[in-house]
Protein backbone atom coordinates (compact mmCIF):
# COMPACT_ATOMS: atom_id res chain seq x y z
CA UNK A 1 0.00 0.00 0.00
CA UNK A 2 1.27 3.48 -0.89
CA UNK A 3 2.46 5.45 2.11
CA UNK A 4 0.27 8.47 2.80
CA UNK A 5 1.69 11.97 2.52
CA UNK A 6 0.26 15.37 3.45
CA UNK A 7 -0.56 15.92 -0.20
CA UNK A 8 -2.89 12.89 -0.15
CA UNK A 9 -5.00 14.36 2.66
CA UNK A 10 -7.82 16.87 2.30
CA UNK A 11 -7.33 20.03 4.36
CA UNK A 12 -10.67 19.28 6.01
CA UNK A 13 -9.05 16.25 7.67
CA UNK A 14 -6.53 18.53 9.36
CA UNK A 15 -9.35 20.85 10.43
CA UNK A 16 -11.23 17.86 11.78
CA UNK A 17 -8.19 16.74 13.75
CA UNK A 18 -7.87 20.26 15.16
CA UNK A 19 -11.46 20.05 16.42
CA UNK A 20 -10.72 16.67 17.99
CA UNK A 21 -7.40 17.76 19.53
CA UNK A 22 -9.12 20.78 21.10
CA UNK A 23 -12.04 18.83 22.53
CA UNK A 24 -14.71 20.18 20.19
CA UNK A 25 -15.68 16.63 19.19
CA UNK A 26 -15.10 13.31 20.93
CA UNK A 27 -13.25 10.32 19.48
CA UNK A 28 -16.41 8.61 18.24
CA UNK A 29 -17.45 11.72 16.32
CA UNK A 30 -13.91 12.15 15.03
CA UNK A 31 -13.76 8.62 13.63
CA UNK A 32 -17.25 8.89 12.16
CA UNK A 33 -16.43 12.13 10.35
CA UNK A 34 -13.02 10.82 9.33
CA UNK A 35 -14.72 7.95 7.50
CA UNK A 36 -16.08 10.46 4.98
CA UNK A 37 -12.52 10.93 3.72
CA UNK A 38 -11.69 7.22 3.48
CA UNK A 39 -11.76 6.79 -0.27
CA UNK A 40 -10.28 4.00 -2.38
CA UNK A 41 -7.07 2.71 -0.80
CA UNK A 42 -7.23 5.33 1.96
CA UNK A 43 -8.91 3.64 4.92
CA UNK A 44 -10.03 5.06 8.25
CA UNK A 45 -7.28 3.05 9.87
CA UNK A 46 -4.62 4.47 7.60
CA UNK A 47 -5.90 8.01 8.20
CA UNK A 48 -5.85 7.50 11.96
CA UNK A 49 -2.36 6.04 11.84
CA UNK A 50 -1.12 8.89 9.66
CA UNK A 51 -2.48 11.71 11.77
CA UNK A 52 -1.63 10.23 15.19
CA UNK A 53 1.57 11.61 16.78
CA UNK A 54 4.70 9.54 16.22
CA UNK A 55 6.96 9.97 19.21
CA UNK A 56 9.25 7.06 18.40
CA UNK A 57 11.02 8.30 15.28
CA UNK A 58 10.88 12.08 15.67
CA UNK A 59 13.14 13.04 18.58
CA UNK A 60 15.74 15.58 17.51
CA UNK A 61 17.67 15.41 20.79
CA UNK A 62 17.92 12.10 22.59
CA UNK A 63 17.20 12.01 26.34
CA UNK A 64 20.76 10.80 26.99
CA UNK A 65 22.45 13.35 24.73
CA UNK A 66 26.05 13.54 26.00
CA UNK A 67 26.09 17.31 25.58
CA UNK A 68 23.33 17.82 28.14
CA UNK A 69 22.46 17.38 31.77
CA UNK A 70 18.74 16.63 31.58
CA UNK A 71 16.81 15.31 34.56
CA UNK A 72 13.35 15.37 36.11
CA UNK A 73 12.91 17.59 39.14
CA UNK A 74 9.97 18.63 41.31
CA UNK A 75 9.09 22.07 42.60
CA UNK A 76 6.38 23.60 44.75
CA UNK A 77 3.32 25.33 43.27
CA UNK A 78 1.29 26.38 46.32
CA UNK A 79 -1.27 28.38 44.31
CA UNK A 80 -1.57 25.68 41.68
CA UNK A 81 -1.26 21.91 41.79
CA UNK A 82 1.02 21.54 44.79
CA UNK A 83 4.04 19.53 43.68
CA UNK A 84 4.90 19.73 39.99
CA UNK A 85 7.29 17.56 38.02
CA UNK A 86 9.36 19.04 35.22
CA UNK A 87 12.28 18.26 32.93
CA UNK A 88 15.26 20.48 33.72
CA UNK A 89 17.93 20.62 31.01
CA UNK A 90 21.17 22.54 30.58
CA UNK A 91 24.39 22.26 28.60
CA UNK A 92 26.71 19.75 30.20
CA UNK A 93 29.66 21.12 32.14
CA UNK A 94 28.53 24.74 31.75
CA UNK A 95 30.27 26.89 34.34
CA UNK A 96 28.54 30.23 33.81
CA UNK A 97 25.06 31.05 34.99
CA UNK A 98 22.66 30.71 32.08
CA UNK A 99 19.51 32.51 30.94
CA UNK A 100 16.40 30.43 31.50
CA UNK A 101 13.49 29.30 29.36
CA UNK A 102 10.18 27.85 30.56
CA UNK A 103 8.81 25.45 27.93
CA UNK A 104 5.03 25.05 28.11
CA UNK A 105 3.21 22.03 26.73
CA UNK A 106 0.00 21.78 24.72
CA UNK A 107 -3.33 20.60 26.15
CA UNK A 108 -2.13 17.06 26.88
CA UNK A 109 0.71 17.25 29.38
CA UNK A 110 4.45 16.88 29.12
CA UNK A 111 4.72 14.51 26.16
CA UNK A 112 7.96 13.46 24.40
CA UNK A 113 7.73 16.30 21.85
CA UNK A 114 7.72 19.02 24.53
CA UNK A 115 10.52 17.30 26.43
CA UNK A 116 12.45 17.30 23.16
CA UNK A 117 11.84 21.05 22.75
CA UNK A 118 13.21 21.57 26.26
CA UNK A 119 16.39 19.73 25.33
CA UNK A 120 16.65 21.67 22.05
CA UNK A 121 16.52 24.91 24.03
CA UNK A 122 19.27 23.70 26.36
CA UNK A 123 21.55 22.86 23.45
CA UNK A 124 21.23 26.50 22.39
CA UNK A 125 22.87 27.61 25.63
CA UNK A 126 19.94 28.01 28.01
CA UNK A 127 18.77 26.27 31.14
CA UNK A 128 15.25 25.10 30.37
CA UNK A 129 12.42 23.82 32.50
CA UNK A 130 9.50 21.97 30.91
CA UNK A 131 6.84 21.40 33.59
CA UNK A 132 4.03 18.86 33.51
CA UNK A 133 0.73 20.42 34.57
CA UNK A 134 -0.70 16.90 34.83
CA UNK A 135 1.57 16.19 37.82
CA UNK A 136 -1.29 16.44 40.39
CA UNK A 137 -3.14 13.76 38.40
CA UNK A 138 -0.20 11.40 38.05
CA UNK A 139 1.57 13.09 35.15
CA UNK A 140 1.46 12.61 31.39
CA UNK A 141 -0.14 9.16 30.99
CA UNK A 142 1.80 8.01 27.95
CA UNK A 143 -0.64 8.93 25.21
CA UNK A 144 -2.24 12.18 24.11
CA UNK A 145 -5.88 11.06 24.22
CA UNK A 146 -5.67 10.27 27.92
CA UNK A 147 -3.50 13.34 28.44
CA UNK A 148 -6.20 15.61 27.00
CA UNK A 149 -8.82 13.94 29.18
CA UNK A 150 -6.71 14.49 32.28
CA UNK A 151 -5.93 18.10 31.46
CA UNK A 152 -9.64 18.86 31.13
CA UNK A 153 -9.93 17.95 34.81
CA UNK A 154 -7.71 20.85 35.83
CA UNK A 155 -8.55 24.54 36.01
CA UNK A 156 -6.46 26.45 33.48
CA UNK A 157 -5.83 29.34 35.85
CA UNK A 158 -4.45 26.94 38.44
CA UNK A 159 -2.22 25.49 35.72
CA UNK A 160 -1.07 29.02 34.94
CA UNK A 161 0.04 29.25 38.56
CA UNK A 162 2.09 26.06 38.05
CA UNK A 163 4.06 27.72 35.26
CA UNK A 164 4.46 30.94 37.21
CA UNK A 165 5.86 28.77 40.02
CA UNK A 166 8.25 27.23 37.47
CA UNK A 167 9.46 30.73 36.65
CA UNK A 168 10.06 31.38 40.35
CA UNK A 169 11.88 28.06 40.78
CA UNK A 170 14.16 28.73 37.82
CA UNK A 171 14.85 32.33 38.83
CA UNK A 172 16.49 31.09 42.05
CA UNK A 173 18.27 28.10 40.52
CA UNK A 174 22.02 28.13 41.07
CA UNK A 175 22.68 27.69 37.33
CA UNK A 176 20.31 30.45 36.18
CA UNK A 177 21.22 34.12 35.85
CA UNK A 178 17.65 35.20 36.63
CA UNK A 179 16.84 36.35 33.09
CA UNK A 180 13.97 34.14 31.98
CA UNK A 181 11.71 33.81 28.97
CA UNK A 182 8.86 31.48 28.10
CA UNK A 183 7.89 29.60 24.95
CA UNK A 184 4.60 27.75 24.71
CA UNK A 185 2.58 25.86 22.14
CA UNK A 186 -1.22 25.91 21.70
CA UNK A 187 -2.49 25.85 25.32
CA UNK A 188 1.11 26.67 26.16
CA UNK A 189 0.88 29.67 23.85
CA UNK A 190 -1.98 31.00 25.97
CA UNK A 191 0.11 30.35 29.07
CA UNK A 192 3.04 32.25 27.53
CA UNK A 193 0.77 35.21 26.82
CA UNK A 194 -0.64 35.10 30.34
CA UNK A 195 2.77 34.79 31.98
CA UNK A 196 3.65 38.02 30.18
CA UNK A 197 0.52 39.53 31.74
CA UNK A 198 1.21 38.26 35.25
CA UNK A 199 4.99 38.60 35.50
CA UNK A 200 6.35 42.14 35.01
CA UNK A 201 9.91 40.79 35.37
CA UNK A 202 9.56 38.22 32.57
CA UNK A 203 12.16 39.10 29.93
CA UNK A 204 10.57 37.58 26.81
CA UNK A 205 7.59 35.53 25.69
CA UNK A 206 7.12 33.44 22.54
CA UNK A 207 3.57 32.10 22.13
CA UNK A 208 3.15 29.62 19.27
CA UNK A 209 -0.47 29.76 18.01
CA UNK A 210 -1.67 30.69 21.47
CA UNK A 211 -4.98 32.16 22.56
CA UNK A 212 -4.84 35.86 23.34
CA UNK A 213 -5.51 37.54 26.70
CA UNK A 214 -8.34 39.98 27.22
CA UNK A 215 -7.76 43.61 26.29
CA UNK A 216 -7.59 44.54 29.98
CA UNK A 217 -4.95 41.90 30.64
CA UNK A 218 -2.97 42.56 27.48
CA UNK A 219 -2.47 46.19 28.47
CA UNK A 220 -0.46 45.01 31.51
CA UNK A 221 2.26 43.25 29.50
CA UNK A 222 5.82 44.46 29.98
CA UNK A 223 7.80 41.67 28.29
CA UNK A 224 8.74 41.80 24.60
CA UNK A 225 6.65 39.37 22.57
CA UNK A 226 7.48 37.24 19.56
CA UNK A 227 4.18 35.81 18.33
CA UNK A 228 4.13 32.83 15.96
CA UNK A 229 0.91 32.05 14.06
CA UNK A 230 -0.12 29.45 11.49
CA UNK A 231 -1.66 30.91 8.36
CA UNK A 232 -4.46 28.33 8.17
CA UNK A 233 -5.33 28.56 11.88
CA UNK A 234 -8.50 30.63 11.61
CA UNK A 235 -9.61 29.62 15.12
CA UNK A 236 -6.67 31.22 16.94
CA UNK A 237 -5.95 33.93 14.39
CA UNK A 238 -9.43 35.39 14.88
CA UNK A 239 -8.23 36.99 18.11
CA UNK A 240 -5.14 38.64 16.67
CA UNK A 241 -6.57 41.94 15.42
CA UNK A 242 -7.93 42.96 18.83
CA UNK A 243 -4.73 41.81 20.54
CA UNK A 244 -2.56 43.75 18.12
CA UNK A 245 -4.61 46.89 18.71
CA UNK A 246 -3.99 46.76 22.47
CA UNK A 247 -0.29 46.04 22.02
CA UNK A 248 0.10 49.05 19.72
CA UNK A 249 -2.01 51.36 21.90
CA UNK A 250 0.18 50.54 24.91
CA UNK A 251 3.51 50.62 23.07
CA UNK A 252 4.23 47.00 23.99
CA UNK A 253 7.19 45.61 22.07
CA UNK A 254 6.03 42.84 19.78
CA UNK A 255 6.69 41.13 16.48
CA UNK A 256 4.17 38.76 14.93
CA UNK A 257 4.82 36.26 12.16
CA UNK A 258 2.16 34.46 10.17
CA UNK A 259 3.45 31.41 8.32
CA UNK A 260 1.38 30.97 5.17
CA UNK A 261 -0.33 27.71 4.23
CA UNK A 262 0.55 25.87 7.44
CA UNK A 263 -1.71 24.41 10.09
CA UNK A 264 -2.02 24.97 13.82
CA UNK A 265 0.67 22.80 15.37
CA UNK A 266 3.11 23.28 12.50
CA UNK A 267 6.08 23.22 14.89
CA UNK A 268 5.19 19.80 16.28
CA UNK A 269 7.27 17.39 14.22
CA UNK A 270 5.43 14.31 15.49
CA UNK A 271 2.28 14.85 13.40
CA UNK A 272 1.61 15.52 9.68
CA UNK A 273 0.62 19.09 10.53
CA UNK A 274 4.35 19.69 10.87
CA UNK A 275 5.91 21.96 8.28
CA UNK A 276 9.69 21.70 8.24
CA UNK A 277 10.41 25.03 6.57
CA UNK A 278 8.08 27.06 8.79
CA UNK A 279 9.05 25.19 11.96
CA UNK A 280 12.76 25.67 11.35
CA UNK A 281 12.36 29.37 10.61
CA UNK A 282 10.08 29.90 13.62
CA UNK A 283 12.50 28.10 15.94
CA UNK A 284 15.51 29.99 14.59
CA UNK A 285 13.64 33.23 15.22
CA UNK A 286 12.73 32.04 18.72
CA UNK A 287 16.31 31.22 19.65
CA UNK A 288 17.62 34.51 18.24
CA UNK A 289 14.92 36.42 20.14
CA UNK A 290 15.82 34.76 23.43
CA UNK A 291 19.54 35.31 22.88
CA UNK A 292 18.84 39.00 22.33
CA UNK A 293 16.38 39.55 25.18
CA UNK A 294 17.95 37.32 27.86
CA UNK A 295 21.56 38.41 27.49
Amino acid sequence: MKKLTKEDINQEVFDLYDDYAHNKIDRRQFVEKLSLYAVGSITVGSLLSFITPNYVDTLLVQPDDPNLDSNYITYSSPKGGGTIKGLLSKPKDSTNKLPGIIVVHENRGLNPYIEDVGRRAALEGFISLAPDALSPLGGYPGNDDEGRALQRQRDRNEMLEDFIAAYNYLSYHKNCNGKIGVVGFCFGGWIANMMAVKLPTLKAAVPFYGGQPSAEDAAKIKAPLLLQYAGLDTRVNAGWTDYETVLKENNIEHTAYFYPEVNHGFHNNTTPRYDDKAATLAWDRTVAFFKEKLK
